[in-house]
């Protein structure tokens, strides 16, 4: 029988991992630190499927318009041989392009990454580093470029940027946002391509996800455990359900605000791990 606190600790993961996927703020730093500090068990591979899955439902219902015409575009692209021949088309291929060096990435250093970097002192650095980055493009970024006028540099930058986001701490939304206002775009316009972009890496990875999990039920001789539905079910509908709301009021947030809260945020995050790890 599922417990009360097994469901709301899955509720409170779900969420944090709705908000944290999409804010500047890192998803793999809060899911480490939260148990961490918590002393929560790690909820198994099933679980981190299940709020994949809410993610990925999230970011797929809220750009499900973008994606149909973007697709649509793409192939009537290749059908007239004229691929490049508005700024839908170019934007569906801008968004293949920068999503290939994640996947080389993922696939190559997904062990040792797994492996080596999860640890909460990472987790610290890369919060402080990266919220500093985002800090200094925010204020020196000249703003003056939309999404329509995204060029092919503009596409393998952000996409290489994606690919260091498998560092924990490190921010896939916050490191693409980074690069694009770097890059002098807009933040709505960097907000936008991040979160379309981040569609496939969401997807994928639940995918991802959803393999090992089958691969660890089929291994010969492994013992077992059977995770309650009503505990992966609460992690689905917590993570889709924030992930929606999520991507939906920070596009409104960011047409008229800046980064410098979330800047803020990750450092402050990052001291107090410090400061537990060192005194606890």
């Amino acid at each position: 029988m599922v417990g009360l606190m097994e469901l709301i600790s899955a509720a409170i993961l779900g969420t944090i991992q709705g908000l944290t996927e999409f804010l500047p703020i890192s998803s793999s730093a809060h899911l480490i630190l939260v148990p961490w500090f918590t002393g929560w068990e790690p909820q198994g591979i099933a679980f981190d499927v299940a709020v994949h899955v809410g993610t990925a439902v999230s970011v797929l219902a809220f750009f499900r318009k973008d994606w149909i015409r973007l697709a649509r575009e793409a192939v009537l692209g290749l059908l007239e041989r004229r691929p490049m021949g508005n700024p839908d088309r170019k934007l569906a291929w801008f968004l293949v392009v920068a999503t290939i060096p994640a996947v080389i990435a993922g696939l190559t250093f997904e062990n040792y990454i797994e492996n080596k970097l999860r640890s909460p002192l990472v987790t610290v650095f890369t919060l402080i580093i990266f919220a500093l980055l985002l800090y200094i493009a925010d204020k020196k970024g000249e703003k003056r470029r939309t999404i329509t006028s995204f060029t092919w540099a503009d596409s393998i930058w952000i996409g290489i940027s994606q690919a260091v986001a498998l560092i924990p701490g490190v921010s896939r939304s916050g490191i693409t946002m980074t690069t694009a206002l770097y890059r002098d775009c807009d933040r709505s316009s960097a907000a936008r391509f991040s979160f379309l972009l981040s569609t496939p890496v969401i997807v994928g990875a639940g995918m991802l996800e959803g393999f090992k999990l089958i691969r660890f039920r089929l291994t010969p001789g492994l013992e077992t455990v059977e995770e309650p539905w009503l505990i992966l079910l609460t992690g689905v509908l917590f993570a889709a359900a924030t992930g929606f709301f999520c991507i939906r009021y920070f596009l409104r947030y960011i047409r008229k605000s800046s980064f410098t809260p979330f800047v803020v945020y990750r450092i402050v995050l990052a001291l107090a791990v410090l400061s537990y790890y060192l005194w606890a």
